[in-house]
């Protein structure tokens, strides 16, 4: 008797194990797993500070979209941000790309690579993976290719051009009370700068009435602005064209031009892209140079961001949003948004999603729709005007985002 009781209780001990194991394991099974997103941006070398930046902007995206219940298709599945140095070279950031891909087979998405240079040849790479990339940069290229896996949530460099234009030559009418007539161009070698000058080169400027009369191209970064200020000066364009992409090259070109009395708004000084914006600039530039100059960029904090712009400033201590953190943080949303549409965390069905998404009216980025044309660009993707006042860069344009009124420098 005593060897049955002992038999009965061993029994009932291994029931009650295995239906506790069976219970853990449906458990473990109903824990939705992370999914893996990718962000490959540079973290070193001379393009580290905007790279930094839209790390701030992915952690802020995950963050809140994790506290938010994640990936509710996915059965609550929380987003886990992987970060990749892309380097400061373009051979740098391919060689990133190549191990992104080889090393976290699981991500189902991406967002890089800053500068336009990287941006294609990351994408090279990343195409091959199958592996979907949204993208900031805006050099047209990136999205000419016939790649089916590359987004660009930005305006293109020449879309932004064409927008821009007509704007800066309206505020210069109204506030001058006459139109230019002449521009000069001074821009680096990058993708994004060469793609901005050649759409200025190739008609824009011709349809706009401006005749170009300094056309000079540089490699960075510029050890001596002597001689291309030089030229300028000597010109006297109505307009400068002012196209740098790292931070030394814009503080060494705008302290030479004061030098040579052509700072300050003696000759109104337009940029393109994010460089000449950033927080970075007010360590080496006095505001005194940097006051009255305005740079067309694909997206900036504006009206509608002000509580993320403060939990940027609390958080990291960033004194504005830069197209960096707001851009990035919507690339995450839209990524969230694409697995929510695939409903299963797979990096072919997220491409599909982002072809086939139309989900309204932007919020991170200006104007258009989240949905992308045959190309992979973002449907009616606009473009905002930041002017440089008293020390801050401000959204002005478009009305319906703007922070400030744009004003004229004094000439």
């Amino acid at each position: 008797m005593r060897t049955t009781s002992k038999i009965r209780i061993t029994r009932r001990t291994l029931l009650a194990g295995a239906s506790g194991t069976l219970i853990a394991s449906r458990a473990w099974a109903q824990q939705p797993p992370e999914v893996k997103v990718g962000l490959l941006v540079p973290i070193s070398g001379i393009y580290a500070r905007p790279g930094t930046v839209m790390r701030q902007g992915a952690e802020m995206a995950v963050e809140h979209i994790n506290a938010q219940g994640g990936v509710k298709a996915l059965g609550g599945a929380k987003l886990k941000l992987v970060v990749l140095d892309s380097g400061d070279t373009t051979e740098k950031a391919k060689n990133a790309a190549q191990r992104m891909v080889a090393q976290e087979s699981d991500l189902v998405a991406a967002s890089g690579a800053y500068l336009s240079s990287f941006t294609l040849a990351v994408t090279e790479v990343t195409e091959r993976a199958n592996l979907p990339v949204l993208t900031l940069s805006y050099s047209d290229l990136i999205t000419d290719r016939g790649f089916r896996y590359v987004f660009q949530t930005s305006a293109t460099a020449g879309s932004q051009a064409r927008q821009a234009l007509p704007q800066i030559i309206k505020l210069a009418e109204t506030a001058s009370g006459k139109r230019p007539k002449t521009v000069a161009i001074l821009t680096d070698n990058t993708a994004a700068s060469i793609a901005s000058a050649k759409s200025m080169r190739e008609g824009l400027l011709a349809e706009n009435q401006l005749q170009l009369i300094v056309d000079e191209t540089f490699t960075p970064p510029l050890a001596d602005a002597t001689s291309l200020v030089q030229k300028i000066r000597s010109a006297k364009p109505d307009l400068l064209f002012f196209l740098p992409t790292v931070i030394s090259d814009a503080k060494l070109l705008l302290e030479k031009m004061n030098e040579f009395g052509l700072g300050q708004g003696k000759v109104p000084t337009i940029s393109f892209g994010i460089a000449i914006a950033e927080p970075d600039m007010l360590q080496t530039v006095s505001p005194e140079l940097l006051q009255g100059v305005l740079t067309c960029v694909a997206s900036w904090g504006a009206k509608g961001h002000e509580a993320l712009i403060a939990e940027l400033k609390t958080r990291y201590k960033e004194p504005w949003m830069t197209q960096n953190a707001i851009s990035t943080y919507g690339d995450m949303w839209v990524i969230k948004d694409a697995l929510e549409k695939a409903g299963k965390a797979d990096r072919i069905a997220v491409g599909e999603a982002l072809r086939t998404m139309d989900a309204g009216p932007s919020k991170y980025y200006p104007l258009g729709e989240i949905k992308f044309d045959q190309k992979g660009r973002r449907v009616g993707a606009g473009m905002t005007i930041v002017q440089w006042q008293s020390g801050v860069p401000v959204t002005v344009f478009p009305p319906e985002l703007a922070l400030a009124k744009p004003f004229w420098p004094k000439t």
